[in-house]
């Protein structure tokens, strides 16, 4: 009986256990292991920020779908990995052997450089966390929404973005219920780069700076952060490189994706960041019975940003790649698109469609399209 070890719950496994429930081997025992019961779907986040979803709309029930694809789980966080007697080395269980394995942990922000920040901040990744501070901060507003909150963003990328158009929108929407003026919010972007977006066209970064400046959200470009800390009355400041500071009540931290450190710790080639490179198989270049996929793996030959779409569309050939490998059959290359679409959430039921040099919108049609691939793409984990 071969050991498949799946470690995360991200969108490429996700697809991975539901089509192997639907097609499974014999003579194969699947494992998942997973820090989360219930794993975020990324695209449907911003609206649910906005208010625009429920939790569970958004959500995989982990445990539902290893029952499923007929998988052993722990609800445990691997720490690292022994690639000589092939282990993973769980927090609290005992090692888990495997004949092969299979990685989608997602990244984190990259906040380890930079005093104060992991104190003071909330990184947005893992999902879980930001959530609950989320929550946290809704209901201090909803209980006193006559006292004003002030709320900074770092990173303007397209994470970034969307955090600040649906955060304004959902507060602003409660200071209306509660018939207190808009200006209760006081919300600020900080970007390292000197536009928004700046991996996208510069037509699209103008657009989205207009409408941020619109709903009077301060931008504030070519500042790079390095310093957070905390007043003795909880008040956070944040200092820059040019000699900006900024009082602020919460931090949301939205910069260049990381990985987490024990799986070079592990032995495991990585790339400058600490993610896993892989070959065009999703195989990882120095141990052939590692798989990785999602944001934690880099392709050596097509190398991507770290978006969801990426992941979602690795799913079904990181499946069969495992599976042939199991089956010792010939591994079968997958090539990411190069450019790809993107659909930006402002907020109000409307989108930005985004490709290359085009971009349409904001529409509320392009929004009721955005929302039917997202709710299409999570209908398929609910049965």
């Amino acid at each position: 009986m071969k050991k498949l070890v799946l470690i995360g719950g991200g969108h490429s496994h996700a697809i991975a256990l539901k089509k192997w429930g639907m097609n499974p081997l014999s003579e194969v025992e699947l494992t998942l292991i997973t820090n989360v019961v219930k794993t975020p779907y990324s695209g449907m986040l911003p609206g649910y920020i906005a208010g625009f979803y429920s939790f569970d709309q958004c959500h995989i029930d982990l445990p539902s779908l290893a029952k499923y694809s007929h998988a052993k789980i722990y609800i445990d966080q691997a720490i690292g990995l022994d690639l000589e007697k092939n282990l993973v080395i769980c927090k609290n269980n005992s090692p888990i052997p495997f004949d092969l394995l299979s990685i989608d942990i997602g990244s984190t922000p990259t906040v380890l450089s930079i005093p104060g920040a992991i104190e003071h901040t909330i990184a947005v990744k893992p999902i879980s966390k930001l959530l609950q501070y989320w929550h946290q901060l809704i209901e201090e507003i909803q209980q006193n929404p006559q006292q004003k909150i002030r709320l900074a963003i770092v990173g303007g990328g397209a994470g970034g973005v969307e955090l600040a158009f649906n955060i304004h929108s959902h507060l602003t929407q409660i200071y209306q219920q509660a018939n207190q003026p808009l200006n209760q919010l006081e919300l600020h972007l900080i970007h390292s780069g000197k536009r928004l977006l700046s991996e996208r066209h510069p037509s699209l970064s103008r657009k989205v700076e207009n409408l941020l400046k619109k709903l009077k959200i301060h931008l504030h470009f070519n500042e790079t952060v390095d310093q957070v800390d905390e007043t003795q009355n909880s008040i956070k400041k944040i200092s820059c490189k040019s000699g900006l500071t900024l009082e602020c009540d919460r931090i949301f931290w939205v910069t260049q994706a990381s990985a987490s450190p024990w799986l070079k710790q592990a032995g495991l080639t990585t790339d400058k960041r600490g993610f896993i490179l892989v070959n065009d198989n999703l195989q990882s270049v120095s141990h052939p019975q590692v798989f990785a996929a999602g944001d934690i793996a880099t392709m050596v030959n097509y190398p991507r940003p770290k978006a969801g779409v990426f992941a979602v569309r690795q799913g079904q050939p990181l499946l069969e790649n495992l599976k042939r490998s199991l089956e010792e059959k010939p591994l079968k290359p997958f090539i990411p698109q190069k450019e790809f679409l993107i659909l930006i959430g402002t907020g109000d039921q409307k989108a930005i469609a985004s490709k290359a040099w085009f971009n349409i919108g904001p529409n509320s049609l392009l929004w009721r399209w955005k929302d039917y691939i997202d709710q299409k793409f999570m209908k398929q984990f609910k049965n």
